[in-house]
């Protein structure tokens, strides 16, 4: 796994170079800005998987940098600040901020912040990866398929056939379709019987998922996770 970036940005120097010291032990990698001027260029460039943002700065305060930062990028913030009223806190939560870290902090608890913000992130991530239906799951992101958390061995065509319908459940699609997504428009165009013969092959390796492959007479086919 690449190491996280993590930029920390706050116009107290001796702050910046004391968090960025407990970040490295920790194996992040730490870019620095001492103003909310300078995280644009910084993330034009970089990939950022976190920003440490003080509120309370000289040209351009943190507040003003969060919500120019939320009109382009989504990654978690964490805002320090002096100030530790409710108000502050709310402020900074509606404008797109996902923690707040009153100082004087212990730059620990800064740490444990950022992990579990990053674990969030990833978990999310992971759950989006995956479709399930009942005992049916399909790993987008490792292109596997599991019935009943036993692996289902597919071709390529098979899963790109699953995976279509399943990410258009209920929508009816005819073999023309079907075939022109799959194989491409130009892969032997003028027969479709092929479609029918992975459709038929996946029923069977899907066993009792195998019966939410629909077929709709005379138009083609759809996946429907509603019932067995």
């Amino acid at each position: 796994m690449s190491r996280k970036t993590i930029l920390v940005v706050d116009d107290e120097k001796e702050l910046v170079e004391l968090v960025t010291s407990y970040l490295i032990k920790e194996s992040y990698h730490v870019l620095k800005a001492h103003d909310g001027a300078e995280i644009f260029p910084i993330l034009q460039r970089e990939k950022v998987d976190l920003i440490v943002l003080d509120v309370m700065m000289p040209k351009m305060d943190g507040y003003t940098a969060c919500e120019k930062i939320r009109e382009k990028w989504t990654m978690p913030i964490i805002m320090l600040t002096a100030k530790g009223g409710e108000m502050d806190r709310v402020q900074g939560l509606k404008i797109g901020a996902d923690d707040y870290v009153v100082k004087p902090f212990s730059p620990k608890e800064l740490v444990a912040r950022i992990e579990a913000q990053l674990r969030r992130i990833e978990l999310t991530t992971k759950k989006a990866s995956a479709i399930r239906f009942g005992g049916l799951e399909i790993d987008t992101e490792g292109r596997t398929v599991m019935a009943d958390e036993q692996n289902v061995t597919l071709t390529r065509k098979e899963y790109d056939l699953l995976l279509y319908l399943v990410e258009h459940e209920k929508m009816v699609f005819s073999r023309e379709q079907i075939h022109d997504f799959v194989w491409g428009m130009d892969y032997e165009k003028g027969t479709f019987r092929t479609v029918d013969t992975h459709i038929k092959t996946l029923r069977i390796k899907l066993g009792k998922y195998g019966n939410w492959l629909k077929t709709v007479w005379g138009v083609g086919y759809k996946f429907d996770g509603d019932n067995e």
